[in-house]
Formats: C-alpha cells, structure tokens, sequence
C-alpha cells in the first residue's frame, strides 16, 4: 500500500471520528422526537426557497466545470459538462475527500468524451481554484461589512478581521491581475500553473461567489423559519463553517458544520434547521446524482458493448468476391 492510500484511509478515519464526535455534542442535548419536530416546524415556503437556492448553487457548480473545459482549450457541449459536474459533484461532497473523489468521477466521463488525463487534471484543479476564490470573495466581504461575529469566534479583535477581510479581496484581485498580464507559466518549486484568460479568471470569480452567496441563503432560508436571521450572519457562519471544514477534513463537513453553525448562530439555528440544510443540499443531490451515474454507467456500457460486436462483425465479414 502506497504512502498515498495510506494517508487516504487515515484521513478518512480521523474524519469520520471527528464528524461522529461533533455530531454527538451537536445533538446530545435533543430527542429524536424534538428533532423531528423541530423540522417540521419549518414552513414549506422555507424548504422550497431554501430547495431553489440549492439548484442555483449546483447550476454554478457546473460553471466550475465549464471555465474549466475552456480553460483546456475543449468545446464540449454545455449539457455533458453539467451532467459530469453534477454527478461528480452530488456524490463527492457527501462522501468527503471531494477533489479526490469527485475527480475520479470526473475522469470517467471527460475521458469517455475524448479528453486526456491532463486535461482532467486541468479541469479538477481549476475548479478547485474556483472554490478558493469564491470562497475568498464571500469571506472578504462579510469580514469587512460583519467583523464581530468571525471576531468572537475566531478570538480575534474587530480590526485583525477586517484586515484578513481586505486581504482575501486583495488575493482575489490578485489573481485577476495575473490573469490579465502573465501568460507565462508560473512556477512554484516542481509544480507549474498556466494562468487563465482574464475572460475565464473573471467567470471564475463571479461564479464562484454567487456560488457561496447561494449556499448561505439556502442555509438562511432554513433558520429564518424559526428565528430573525440576518443573511450577513448566516453568510459568516457559512463562512467559518467552511474554514473548519477545511482544517478538520470532516467527509461532507458532517458534524463540522452543524457544530460551527450552532456555535456562530446559538438558539437561531435549530436542530431542525440544521437537519433541513444537510437533507437540503447534501442527502437530495446524493440521491438524486448515485442513480444517475449507474444510469450513464449502463449507457456507457451498452453502447461500448455495441462498438465492440459492430468491430467484431466488421472484422469476421468474408470479403467480396
């Protein structure tokens, strides 16, 4: 077993402890009954908003995908990009490790479509970016315009987050820059990085924040049923709920996020709101995106199944006389 898997399989299993933990501490203190109940409390106008507000942040998911296609140059059609990012997507965020596994599912399809391993690895790392800059953009804004909640949970001053604030805008910024003016690639120790066009650095950023801007109002929508949410506030402990995420490695942030809310958000955030969110945007894609790849998989098949008794027939013809 490589040193790779290895590292894999710990990360997993510190993961899931993590999340199972957090989890426990999230919901210890409420029955089975009071959760129920507690989601059910949620009016259907709530669950529908907050169900609308998920499509849109899936629909911008895909955009990572195609400024990604473009990025290597591809012209593959719209449609085949979003069913690649959708599935990939529904079904890596839920099971955790995204970019490793949401890129394998990647791979099967782009690759099917004609394009090289490079170019998947391009496609991966690029939306990767893209959720760094999204998430930057998201960050900087609410630090700037709402210090005191990521202040009192971060346990630092108004003005050291207002500061990170600006400097994620700056970053973001940055990039832009070097989009517009470097087009050589850029080289950090083995590794190499060709910029984007400014066109597709742009899409990058636009997309991406609207991105994060609609998970927090998906996650808004839920909490707001039951208490006077702010969505500045819901977007700071979306936020801060993603830096965690990111340091724990938690699969799905399960456990991570639910505990991060809770703790940003206090007695706004019911259980059944953040039992609503985790159904909303991570269980009903998952559901919806695992059928849907057995059902491209038998497609793929069947018609590579097809190709091959075509040949076959092709290759025992008896030639004319």
């Amino acid at each position: 077993m490589t040193r790779k898997k290895i590292f894999t399989y710990v990360m997993l299993v510190v993961g899931f402890g993590a999340a199972g933990y957090l989890l426990y501490q999230t919901f210890r203190d409420f029955t089975l009954s009071e959760i129920v109940e507690s989601f059910r409390a949620i009016p259907t106008r709530n669950l529908l908003m907050a169900l609308l507000f998920a499509f849109g942040s899936y629909v911008c998911l895909s955009g990572f995908d195609w400024a990604g296609v473009r990025y290597v140059k591809n012209d593959l059609a719209y449609p085949k990009i979003g069913l690649a990012s959708f599935i990939a997507l529904s079904i890596g965020q839920s099971v955790g490790l995204s970019g490793l596994s949401s890129g394998a599912l990647r791979y099967r399809y782009y690759a099917h479509w004609g394009m090289s391993t490079e170019d998947v690895a391009k496609i991966v790392l690029l939306s990767g970016v893209t959720v760094g800059i999204g998430m930057a953009m998201l960050s900087g804004v609410v630090m700037i315009i709402n210090p005191a909640d990521a202040a009192s949970v971060l346990g630092l001053s108004n003005v050291v987050v207002v500061a990170i604030g600006f400097a994620c805008l700056a970053a973001t910024a940055g990039y832009l820059a070097l989009a517009a003016f470097v087009r050589t690639p850029l080289k950090i120790r083995s590794w190499t990085f060709e910029m984007p066009t400014l066109k597709i650095a742009i899409a990058q950023v636009v997309i991406g924040t609207i991105n994060f801007a609609l998970v927090s109002a998906c996650l808004r929508e839920v909490m707001a049923a039951t208490a006077d949410v702010s969505y500045l506030k819901a977007a700071t402990a979306f936020v801060l709920a993603n830096l965690a995420i990111l340091i724990t490695h938690a699969p799905g942030g399960l456990g991570v996020l639910e505990a991060t809310v809770r703790h940003v958000m206090g007695d706004q955030a019911s259980i059944g709101s953040l039992v609503a969110f985790r159904v909303i945007y991570f269980f009903i894609p998952f559901f919806i995106g695992l059928p849907l790849a057995l059902i491209v998989e038998a497609i793929f098949r069947a018609r590579k199944a097809k190709r091959q008794s075509q040949s076959g027939l092709e290759f025992t013809k008896p030639a004319s006389a």
